[in-house]
């Protein structure tokens, strides 16, 4: 009996470790994915698929944006490399600027030269003197160095091509810019406004807006002018300043705090301006000034043994 069952199982045992050896193998495959049914279009009954990530929106080539003209008037004084410098921490953040950099003086100083080769930025250097009978307190400042500025700029498209959009405006060096000014001058199309800090004895100055357009003039000075507006208060398209040779900032006849009132005359219309910065509700740049520094105590004998431009 036992010889019989031993047989058996010997006649058994090569088939079981064909089944195992068989269930092994299956065991150690990766089981296969299944096939998701093809669905129609959009919205099909299919199998789900994961979202794709949305592509952020394609932003503007800097090369398409307009470029900003920032003329800057600038003279010889203790504080002026300071403003200067500050200006272009400014500039600097700023895409496609050019800095026209007029000084009041006959000929290129060594401190603004040495400043405007470090200062990493798109930087015309120009110089011309203002007349000393110019110079009496009470005349209008920066005109010639103005002129000067805008005679580069036409001088610069007289000769080429159709001009790519651009802006200009006024960036007198003893003012703070908000970089958000930059982004609302660079949509102008013929001429825009805001509102300027601390200017004329108030908190500000500013167009007023009604329905879109500038209807009068929240000032603290000579609120009968054409147009009650500060330096710094607007900015012109480029192809304004080209299509207008002739538009200058005037010496005879134009009075102190006109300046700005006489050049947009030439221009444009109060009806035609275009109010920024919120319908021209923000405050974006303020006429700041640097406080005039006391050098009382600076020796005329017995100097520094080393010699430090400030």
């Amino acid at each position: 009996m036992k010889s019989l069952l031993f047989s058996r199982f010997l006649l058994l045992l090569p088939w079981v470790l064909i089944v195992i050896i068989v269930l092994d193998i299956d065991s150690s495959r990766a089981p296969l994915p299944a096939l998701a049914p093809r669905g129609g279009g959009g919205g099909g009954s299919g199998g789900a698929r994961p979202a794709a990530a949305r592509a952020p929106p394609p932003r503007r080539p800097e090369a398409a944006l307009p470029t900003i003209y920032a003329i800057t008037p600038t003279y010889s004084r203790p504080v002026q490399k300071a403003e200067l410098t500050r200006l272009a921490n400014t500039f600097r953040q700023v895409a496609r600027l050019h800095w026209i950099l007029v000084e009041d003086a006959a000929a290129r100083s060594e401190l603004v030269s040495r400043f405007v080769a470090g200062a990493g930025l798109p930087c015309t250097h120009l110089h011309v003197p203002t007349p000393r009978r110019y110079k009496r307190p009470g005349l209008p400042r920066a005109t010639e160095q103005r002129n000067a500025g805008l005679a580069w700029l036409r001088q610069r498209h007289q000769h080429l091509p159709p001009p790519q959009p651009g802006v200009l405006f006024f960036a007198d060096d003893d003012n703070t810019y908000s970089l958000e000014l930059f982004q609302e001058m660079r949509t102008t199309r013929k001429v825009s406004v805001w509102p300027v800090g601390l200017v004329g004895g108030r908190r500000y100055e500013r167009p007023v807006v009604e329905n879109g357009k500038v209807v009068g003039w929240y000032t603290g000075w000579r609120a009968d002018r054409p147009f009650a507006i500060d330096m710094a208060g607007f900015a012109v398209s480029l192809q304004v300043i080209l299509s207008h040779p002739k538009a200058v900032f005037k010496r005879r006849g134009s009075q102190p705090g006109m300046q700005e009132s006489d050049f947009l005359k030439q221009i444009t219309t109060v009806e035609e301006l275009e109010p920024k910065a919120n319908n021209c509700t923000k405050v974006l740049v303020w006429h700041t000034r640097t406080e005039k520094v006391n050098l009382a105590n600076e020796p005329k004998y017995h100097l520094d043994t080393v010699s430090i431009e400030v």
